[in-house]
């Protein structure tokens, strides 16, 4: 039986105080609380407390994700407001410092702090989280070892956090650099087969690594709990139809590496310090910098190769029946990416308060049915 291809989507916001435009924590204001009264399951806390996470249920085609997704953007925002904060969609706050931020009271998050100590307070990051389902394990750790050649255009295009702890960091998506730092993150390596990474789980938690497959943080992975392939690797965009498209080519690469596998043609598959050198470039240069084609063995501008990556999809889309949400890339590529776009609001204003008013504005953007196509543009 062939996967079925749903979709969960699941975002991290920030909350922030509309006045020193710095990170806050919504447990007083008691968002969370409302939240769940309201959307019931599908909010929850993260680690600190200037954290809030939304999540669909699982969505049986794009259109489904989208109205979900904007829904609990729009709900997330009202209550923010109600509450006398704001709701900021980006990877990193461009100068919120982690050490005054506190910690969930939550056990599973109590351990974790004790396991990685300052590794883990320091993890103050944004990331988009996409499932797309799969029932059968086998099918789902071949899908993960072809898809893996894709993270880095994914975060290329989604890369959005550029500044840490008021600082231009050099690099468009510093989250990555952050979360680099906890154990058993990045690309995974290949997998022959579903019982070969059940025995590579199976030994970390014999020997105390892990108690669970949860803590596998990679880019990429077999969720331990649904059946699912959940892409990671994502900085969390400023707007929803960039989350939107950006899952609609994920279920599309999905959906295209399915295609060629029951055809027995299967995408090449390369080895992991290969991409990871593709990733490195993703997260310092964004769009504007130049990945691998391993196949031809050259560099070659960043956006030349989305456009190849649409094309590769381009005869499984409409099957889906996501070409509309998935045409939003272009978009992406015409506005620049989130990191691209705060960082010209910076060299326009030299205030990055002003940034974070501009994250608050397209973290908005497009909630509302009447709202215009046009994208406003900086500058």
């Amino acid at each position: 039986m062939p996967p079925t291809f749903t979709i969960g989507i699941e975002e991290e916001y920030q909350t922030i105080d509309p006045e020193t435009r710095d990170l806050r924590s919504h447990i007083q204001a008691e968002i969370l609380q409302k939240g769940r009264m309201i959307l019931q399951e599908r909010v929850k806390a993260e680690m600190h407390q200037s954290v809030v996470e939304v999540g669909t249920s699982v969505c049986s085609n794009i259109q489904d994700a989208k109205a979900e997704v904007k829904k609990l953007r729009s709900n997330m925002v009202r209550l923010a407001k109600e509450n006398g904060l704001r709701l900021a969609s980006a990877a990193t706050h461009p100068f919120g410092d982690w050490r005054e931020q506190a910690i969930h009271p939550d056990e599973r998050y109590k351990n974790i702090v004790e396991d990685l100590q300052l590794v883990a307070r320091a993890n103050l990051i944004f990331g988009l989280h996409v499932h797309i389902g799969i029932d059968d394990r086998e099918t789902a750790i071949h899908m993960m070892n072809h898809a893996r050649y894709f993270l880095p255009h994914l975060l290329a295009l989604s890369t959005n956090s550029p500044f840490w702890l008021g600082m231009n960091t050099g690099l468009k998506s510093y989250r990555c650099k952050v979360f680099d730092k906890f154990p058993r993150t990045n690309i995974p390596d290949y997998f022959p087969s579903w019982g070969e990474y059940e025995n590579f789980i199976k030994l970390l938690i014999k020997t105390n690594c892990i108690d669970n497959a949860k803590k596998i943080w990679w880019d990429i992975r077999p969720h331990p709990f649904f059946n699912t392939l959940e892409f990671r690797v994502c900085d969390i965009p400023m707007r929803a139809d960039e989350t939107i498209a950006l899952a609609a080519l994920i279920q599309a690469t999905v959906a295209k590496l399915y295609k060629l596998h029951t055809a027995n043609q299967g995408f090449r598959l390369y080895r992991r310090a290969l991409i990871m050198e593709n990733k490195w470039r993703a997260s310092r240069y964004g769009l504007d910098g130049k990945l691998i084609d391993f196949g031809k063995q050259k560099e070659v501008p960043a956006r030349d190769l989305i456009h190849e990556y649409l094309e590769f999809v381009d005869d499984v889309v409409d099957e889906l029946g996501s070409r509309e949400e998935l045409n939003y890339i272009h978009e992406i590529l015409k506005m620049g990416n989130g990191a691209e776009r705060q960082l010209r609001v910076f060299q326009e204003t030299g205030d990055l308060k002003k940034v974070v008013d501009y994250i608050v504005e397209e973290t908005e953007a497009g909630l509302e049915e009447e709202e215009p196509e046009s994208v406003r543009k900086v500058g």
